[in-house]
């Protein structure tokens, strides 16, 4: 069965030689996703499919961070994976900025869903310090692997930078230490704020290393004290049963 666990494949029937064919096509797969749902001209991504969908920001952060290993496998071109990625930052830069309730984003942040016409706010959604993060995750590995001399590389490497220093993590604070979920023009900031774990290491990680707005060692102790620890088996682990919170750092 494919819906069995890799090491569990490897003892079974299936030889080394089929896993990993499986695991290859798996990967494939996952990447056409991006390749060929994502806006070529913006790097807008569906939510998901095949319905229609509105454009989630977290899902272009996973599909700036396919681009380079389609590349590296050779499914795309290098050059198509940066143009690609450089269609998606200058979006990302240009993109409306603003307190409005129409633009893109605000104080650096995206809005959670936008809009697949326009590029602009989805509805009535918050602004999202943690599809923000998703993204700045993407942006940054990006900026990472296109690290050759010419000046398109050049431009992934500059946007990149541009779009992480505009990120006010320490506006995302209105009840500091710790960082809100985030935030609308109607009612400002989310009366929630991010404690104990889940999917959030990644966005601390990007909090504290900002080289712009960052803060401050106590927002990781402020996030990690609402920690809660369980035991299976003799193992030790943290208490957060959706694989996603385990996933997506």
């Amino acid at each position: 069965s494919c819906r069995k666990a890799p090491d569990a494949l490897a003892a079974g029937p299936w030889s080394p030689q089929e896993v990993q064919g499986f695991l290859d096509t798996l990967q494939h797969r996952t990447f056409l996703y991006f390749w060929e749902l994502g806006d070529t001209t913006r790097g807008l991504t569906p939510d998901r499919a095949p319905t229609h969908s509105f454009v989630s920001t977290g899902a272009m952060g996973f599909a700036l961070t396919a681009y380079p290993i389609g590349a590296e496998h050779g499914w795309v071109s290098r050059e198509s994976a940066r143009a690609r990625t450089l269609a998606t930052l200058r979006f990302l830069w240009t993109a409306p900025q603003d307190s409005s309730a129409t633009a893109t984003g605000y104080r650096g942040f995206y809005y959670h869903f936008l809009d697949p016409a326009s590029g602009r706010r989805f509805e009535r959604v918050e602004l999202s310090t943690m599809d923000t993060a998703l993204l700045l995750g993407g942006v940054l590995f990006c900026q990472s692997y296109f690290d050759r001399a010419g000046p398109d590389e050049r431009a992934v490497r500059e946007l990149a930078d541009s779009i992480v220093r505009r990120v006010d993590w320490q506006w995302a604070q209105p009840r500091p230490p710790v960082i809100a979920l985030g935030w609308s023009p109607e009612h400002g900031h989310l009366p929630y704020d991010w404690r104990g774990y889940n999917e959030t290491m990644l966005l601390h990680v990007l909090a504290l290393g900002s080289p712009s707005h960052p803060v401050g060692p106590e927002t990781w102790h402020a996030w990690t004290s609402g920690y809660r620890w369980g035991s299976f088996d003799g193992q030790e682990h943290l208490g957060f049963a959706p694989l996603f919170g385990h996933q997506y750092s």
